[in-house]
Parts: structure tokens; sequence; C-alpha cells
């Protein structure tokens, strides 16, 4: 689904700069992902003069963020027909980098729709430790034949609390204040993006999934992150933790010891990780209902947030063999019990359908969304 990759509600400042850079973020919001059009379509759309737009497209057309794509429809079959203008898969390229991923680090060289067109991994050992060095080397590899001036920038998707480009807390990885994005800048010289895992997937599910504009995006797996979007602006909070769900208490006196300290957290009852680990122990005939009563109490556990947001729109990524039907209905039906009201929407509990690379190719659109300073 097409959306605005811009941040709404944003003004541009007076500077000429300020004002070119922002004419460059909303030509190229309105072609991304997939649209054509013209520069004429183009103009009436931004309200922008004809010369300012072709100003703008030339230097896009010349970067190789946008290419002519053929010709506009004429119904009438008189007059020029106008030359149509789409986002340039062809030319630049994103290095992009999943360290979500419990048993491998997944990278790869994606086009400007995030799409990869070479990718490489890294097996971890037993203990899953995550070397930087092994990154920088997947890095250069994934470099290697590109030209520099094709490489729009570096993207690297990370579980965890992160600012600046600084891990400041990832219990997956059991990194504290790693300044990822000063070694990858000083070591390629290349503009480097880094974001939270979660956030970067539903900005896949954003664009090339079937999400709106306000969004609840859950990745349960492992653990279990949410990202939030409000009127198309991912919402990171002010400690840049939002959607650090997992180490939420729903069970404080009775839940099992998390190894955070505190009892019952979510990951320990209702991660797919928990799910899995109890099916085993359980006979067949129990695996739905151990799988309805963890949609149950993961409704529960959104039920606030959700009311509290007015939010619709619910999309939960996870391994299909938990994250499944029996799950995703017996959450609906919590969730209907706990939140309808004359007051809201219903809100819809999904799954995502955007397929194993939906972190690498969110971790790309964040490197344009950074290099067109869409914030």
């Amino acid at each position: 689904m097409s959306a605005p990759l811009h941040t709404p509600g944003r003004t541009a400042k007076a500077n000429p700069s300020d004002v070119r850079r922002n004419n460059r973020a909303l030509i190229f919001s309105l072609l991304f992902p997939s649209s054509q059009l013209s520069r004429a379509e183009l103009g009436r759309r931004t309200g922008l003069s004809r010369v300012a737009v072709s100003d703008v497209v030339n230097d896009m057309l010349d970067e190789g963020l946008i290419r002519e794509n053929g010709y506009e429809t004429n119904a009438t079959g008189k007059g020029k027909r106008g030359t149509l203008l789409s986002v340039d898969t062809t030319r630049l390229r994103i290095i992009t980098v999943d360290l979500s991923q419990e048993q491998l680090v997944q990278g790869a060289v994606a086009d400007l729709l995030g799409l990869p067109q070479d990718r490489m991994e890294i097996a971890l050992g037993p203990d899953a430790h995550v070397d930087i060095d092994a990154i920088v080397q997947l890095v250069d590899q994934l470099r290697e034949g590109l030209d520099t001036d094709r490489i729009l920038g570096i993207g690297v998707s990370a579980p965890g609390v992160i600012q600046d480009g600084v891990i400041r807390e990832s219990t997956f990885l059991g990194w504290h204040d790693v300044d990822i994005k000063g070694i990858l800048q000083r070591r390629f010289g290349l503009p480097v993006t880094i974001g939270n895992d979660v956030t970067n997937s539903m900005l896949t599910e954003r664009f090339f999934g079937e999400a709106g504009s306000n969004l609840l995006f859950v990745k349960n797996d492992r653990g279990i992150g949410a990202a939030t979007l409000i009127d198309d602006v991912p919402v990171t909070g002010e400690g840049h933790a939002g959607g650090e769900i997992g180490h939420i208490s729903i069970d404080p006196v009775d839940g099992p010891l998390c190894p955070c300290g505190k009892r019952g957290c979510m990951e320990m009852l209702i991660s797919a990780h928990a799910i899995r680990e109890r099916l085993a122990g359980a006979d067949r005939g129990e695996s739905p209902e151990i799988i309805r009563a963890a949609g149950a109490r993961f409704a529960a556990a959104l039920a606030v947030p959700i009311g509290l947001l007015d939010i619709a729109d619910v999309c939960v990524y996870g391994p299909p063999d938990v994250i499944n039907t029996t799950f995703l209905d017996a959450a609906q039906r919590q969730l209907d019990r706990l939140t309808t009201s004359k007051f809201h929407a219903r809100t819809t509990i999904r799954r995502c359908q955007c397929g194993a690379d939906i972190t690498l190719r969110g971790g790309a659109i964040a490197v344009i969304r950074d290099h067109l300073d869409l914030g």
C-alpha cells in the first residue's frame, strides 16, 4: 500500500537549502514505493511551481533516486504526453544488516525498495554472541564490487534501546552503550543508520504490507517487542525505548522468574519461545488450549495501549507454528471482550504477511528516510 514517506506536519524553514530538502522529501514521498507521476502532476499535488519541480526532479534524476519511466496515457490523444517518473531501483544500493536473528547475522545489498539483490550470512556460535568485528567484515564483503558513490548508506537493525546510533541497551545482544554507528562510519566513510529491529520491520509492513497510517506492530518470537505508528510517524518515546514491552510483567506474583529479576514478564509467558517450551512438555491434545490461552493473555496485555491510542490495526509478526490462526482467533475474541465500546472502532488483530526479509527491507527504508531527512 502506498503511503507518505515523509513525516506529516513538518514545515519548511526560510533557509533555501531547507526548502529544497523539504521539496525533495515531498516529491520522493509521492513516488515511493511504486507510484508513477509526471512533473505536472507532482506540481499539482505539492503546490510547487513548474520551475521548482523541474529543478528538484533533475537533481534527483542525476543522483539516481528517481528515473523517467515512460509516458502518461493521454485519453484524448491530443497534446504532448508527460514523462512519468518513478523510484529508480537500478542505480543506488543500500547495505542492510539484521542483528535480530537468534542463530545468525543477515546482511544484504538492497535496492531503493529494500529488495535484496545480494545477500550474506554469518552463522553464530553456540553462545549466539554477535561480534562487532564480524559485522564490519560482513559489511566489507557486501560492498565489494560496488562503487562508493552508488551506496546510499548502511542500515543496521538491532533489538534494544537505540539513541543517535548508539545501542544503549540490548539484552538480546548483550550490548550496553555500543556506538555501532560510529564504528561503521569511521571504517567505511558512508552514512550509517541504526534502528530498532521492530520499528524497521514496521516500516516494511507500512509500505509493502497492509497497514495504514496508524498501526501497532508486534514482533513475537524469541522475545516480544512492539512499534507504534501514529499518523505515519514512528513513536520512539522520550527515552527511545517505546515498544520495549517484553519485560513488562503481566503476572508479577505467580509468574516465572525472568532473567531481568521480575516475575511474569511477557517474554517469559507469551513469547513464541515460551509457548514452544510449554508445548514441548504437553500432550498433543493440550496444544490448542495452550496456544489459545497465550493468545488471550496477549490481547489482555495490549488492550490498554490500544484503548489509550485508539488504534484499529494490530499486526503480529512471528513464527507460523505458534502465531497461527488459533492464537490470533483467541486474541481477537479476548480483545473484543475487553475493548468493544461505542467510543472506539473495532480493533483487528492480524498476522503479518511480509516474509522473512521484513527487517532487512526495513533497515533499507530507514536509510532512505535518513538520506532525505524525513525524521
